[in-house]
């Protein structure tokens, strides 16, 4: 059970990180036409990233979209040399009609005619773990989602696409507002925990 408001949250969206790496040549910041700025290189990478569209597909009524952001950038060695190398990692958030290769390749693709690999410009998978389609047609879940008055597509990744992956039909379902998860104010309603008791008893008993 994920807190989802009692609301039925289907699926769950794909997770990868990725390293992109910028090359340059370093030089004395008082000299920099000797050198390649990584840093200033790097910049219509993460342009082309904010700018980017994020596609949302729609699976058995729940509208999955996805999420591209840079998470992390480091770069340069002193305050008086241009920096020959800087790293941004990516983190991807897909839609669960993707698996891993596909959703590498849309990464790759997004930065085609900015890549210099002979001066050392790299992007590499750190690692990705795909998500779970709703699967709402199983007998169970279908069961489930006429009891709920809310259905939509699960933000993030959680536990549902280990099932899935291993052929078990599973769901995000339970109390507690999704929002607030992890949080230091994280609380649960006491009559959020009755009406899913009280669900899910009415599910699995028919």
């Amino acid at each position: 059970m994920e807190p989802t408001g009692v609301s039925l949250e289907a699926g769950c969206q794909g997770t990868m990180r990725a390293r992109l790496t910028i090359a340059g040549k370093r030089s004395h910041s008082a000299r920099p036409h000797k050198g390649i700025n990584a840093i200033h290189r790097i910049a219509p990478f993460l342009q082309r990233i904010a700018a980017e569209d994020q596609r949302s597909v729609e699976l058995d009524g729940c509208t999955f979209r996805e999420a591209l952001s840079v998470v992390r950038i480091a770069g340069g060695i002193a305050n008086n040399v241009v920096p020959d190398q800087v790293e941004a990692t990516i983190n991807y958030r897909f839609a669960p009609d993707r698996k891993t290769e596909e959703a590498f390749a849309y990464l790759v693709s997004l930065f085609e005619g900015l890549m210099d690999p002979e001066l050392g410009d790299s992007l590499v998978l750190v690692d990705s773990v795909d998500g779970a389609l709703p699967n709402l047609s199983n007998e169970l879940l279908d069961r489930l989602s006429r009891r709920v008055h809310v259905k939509r597509a699960k933000l993030g990744w959680t536990d549902v696409a280990t099932f899935f992956d291993r052929g078990i039909a599973a769901t995000n379902y339970g109390p507690g507002d999704p929002e607030l998860a992890h949080s230091a104010g994280e609380w649960v309603a006491v009559d959020e925990i009755y009406r899913a008791f009280e669900v899910l008893s009415e599910v699995l008993a028919n």
